[in-house]
């Protein structure tokens, strides 16, 4: 089954509630799909957000550097070959790590289409079934309450709280959510590096002194402060989190070298792929540090793959992040993956198990 060619279509889905962070603030899960077609008449389906103030990348550059620079490199190949084509994939050009991540994700449904199976299967097996945590993204205090309650009335175990936007009223908001969920929810907080190292150690030593329990505080200074990360990791007792210091491989290494984080972050669009979180599942685990998988604001074709991933990655992979897909008003993904608030249920259909996506709007470059 080889490569014929790659083309692309638009995927907007309203969001709930608006999501917001320290970073940013989004309406809309809009996703460029990417769709490799094959001479058996064969569809692989990948997808990424635009994030540009986390990976640099828009839906323009994605497109771009797909058709103009990696297709040429990997159309006519056979999908059999696989690390042949990722290796084309993750060297035809420097960064752009959406698009090499969504380019993957399409070739892997297609390379696990080729021999009938689901993806999780392929790349080992594992329990077709897993259990995200869902966002509190950070508001009013009285909203942030309100958004947990709800969250919890729907099911969800673990929350993740966005914080990061003011010191004193963060300590305040972590502090009023936990006293009204400590008992029914777990707390992930994640800062989306909004703070310094020393906020960071005042603010998570008031909250423990308080008797605030916190399942992990993810990367909570800028992404290039690794020794910052490592400051905080010496001085508290809640496990710290990287999340954009930990991009590739070899920047993980590094983490674990350094003592600078107890646990890393796996985002198929940071790391440019399935290929390079598979390297940085299996580093991790060759060193004893847990991972968590998770997603920009993302649908649920990208979604998927990482949900494939990290069941068949569990022994490494033990934290999962993956509530993009539930944040919609609706999932126009048919097949697939089932996405019902907490509850992650994999197909156990071919490749991603995607049967077909309603309301593409199909895209001709340059658009």
């Amino acid at each position: 089954m080889k490569i014929t060619a790659i083309r692309f279509a638009k995927l907007e889905v309203p969001l709930i509630t608006p999501f917001k962070t320290a970073m940013r603030t989004v309406q809309n899960i809009t996703d460029l799909v990417v769709i490799i077609e094959t001479d058996k008449g064969i569809l692989g389906y990948g997808a990424a957000p635009a994030t540009p103030v986390i990976t640099g990348d828009t839906h323009g550059s994605i497109a771009y550097a797909i058709q103009h620079v990696i297709a040429p490199h990997i159309i006519g190949m056979d999908v059999e070959n696989l690390n042949s084509i990722c290796h084309k994939i993750q060297h035809a050009i420097v960064g752009n790590s959406s698009a090499k991540a969504a380019l993957e994700i399409a070739v892997y449904d297609l390379w696990a289409k080729r021999f009938d199976a689901p993806l999780y299967k392929m790349l080992g097996g594992g329990m077709p079934e897993l259990t995200t945590d869902v966002t509190i993204s950070v508001d009013n205090i009285d909203k942030m309450l309100t958004d947990s309650n709800l969250a919890i009335e729907q099911g969800f175990e673990i929350l993740k709280v966005k914080i990061g936007t003011d010191i004193e009223k963060d300590i305040e908001r972590v502090h009023s959510i936990y006293q009204n969920v400590a008992k029914r929810a777990i707390i992930r907080l994640d800062v989306n590096q909004g703070w310094t190292a020393k906020q960071t150690v005042y603010a998570i030593q008031k909250l423990e002194n308080l008797g605030v329990e916190l399942e992990l505080i993810e990367q909570p200074v800028k992404s290039k402060d690794i020794d910052g990360l490592r400051y905080i990791s010496e001085r508290i007792t809640t496990p710290v989190m990287a999340d954009e210091s930990a991009f590739s491989p070899q920047q993980v290494l590094e983490l674990i070298r350094t003592g600078a984080a107890d646990i890393i972050n796996i985002k198929l669009m940071k790391c440019a792929g399935l290929s390079q979180a598979i390297k940085i599942a299996d580093l991790a685990e060759l060193h004893d540090i847990p991972c968590m998988i998770g997603c920009m604001l993302e649908g649920s074709v990208s979604v998927a793959a990482a949900a494939h991933l990290a069941a068949a990655k569990a022994s490494s992979i033990s934290l999962i992040d993956l509530d993009g897909p539930a944040l919609g008003q609706f999932d126009p993904v048919v097949g697939g993956v089932n996405f019902d608030l907490s509850n992650i249920k994999l197909s156990q259909g071919a490749g991603l198990g995607i049967e077909t996506i309603n309301n593409l709007q199909e895209l001709t470059w340059p658009f």
